[in-house]
């Protein structure tokens, strides 16, 4: 059988070249016209599989948040049932913390190795099936573990937040590594200069310092909320 003239193309295949093109250049260097060159076919053959530009960014940013881990949010509704809405059954803290924690570390790291799709991430869900399937599963859980639907919502939004905040930029390696910036002008900031040395590392402990706040405050709530105390939620 006689090859083909030009490279066989698939949904997939599009998206995966897009990312790689995303990955190494950014997101404002995609284009139907490069990506096409890119892989050796003519403009009109993508049109096959992506209508337009912002399809493809959908589909890419897709592609990445797939990977993001909300299988614990699937059996919070049976770990309620059996505890009968009672958090001081469980050895250790409550199941939908857990959860959160394993989603919220999860999403950061896809998102750490793909950082240049963090912009179109940050924009929303729309109609991105993988970003909804996140979004149903992770308010799904929340419900079935005793959270009012508002309150979830909202938990929802906090963590996501949260996530995309700490994708968005580097705290540490914000700072110049020069000492001469801050000497006899900021005497508070006289070791700013090294932050960027250690820049995994803080920016790491700050988000897990941010992440536990969070799921503390999160547990005081519904507890609150449980215990009819009007003082102890607001909003």
């Amino acid at each position: 059988m006689a090859r083909p003239r030009t490279p066989l193309l698939s949904r997939d295949g599009i998206v995966a070249a897009a990312l790689a093109l995303v990955d190494a250049e950014g997101l404002e260097a995609l284009s139907t016209r490069r990506l096409a060159a890119e892989l050796g076919v003519s403009g009109p053959s993508l049109y096959n599989h992506v209508a337009t530009k912002d399809e493809l960014i959908d589909a890419v940013v897709d592609s990445v948040v797939a990977g993001v881990d909300v299988s614990a949010f699937g059996t919070l509704g049976e770990a309620a049932a059996s505890a009968d809405g009672d958090d001081d059954v469980y050895e250790g803290p409550p199941p939908w913390r857990g959860a959160l924690a394993t989603w919220a570390r999860s999403y950061r790291e896809v998102l750490a190795a793909h950082p240049n799709v963090v912009p179109a991430l940050a924009r929303g869900s729309g109609r991105r099936p993988a970003q909804l399937h996140i979004a149903d599963a992770v308010f799904g859980g929340l419900v079935d573990a005793g959270w009012p639907r508002r309150e979830a919502t909202s938990i929802g939004a906090l963590m996501r937040s949260l996530v995309i905040g700490s994708a968005l930029g580097s705290f540490a390696a914000s700072f110049p590594a020069d000492a001469s910036v801050y000497a006899g002008v900021y005497p508070h900031l006289d070791q700013a200069h090294l932050l960027a040395e250690h820049q995994r590392e803080i920016d790491d402990r700050a988000f897990e310092v941010g992440l536990a706040a969070v799921l503390d405050g999160l547990e005081m709530r519904l507890a609150a909320l449980r215990a009819g105390d009007p003082g102890g939620v607001r909003g």
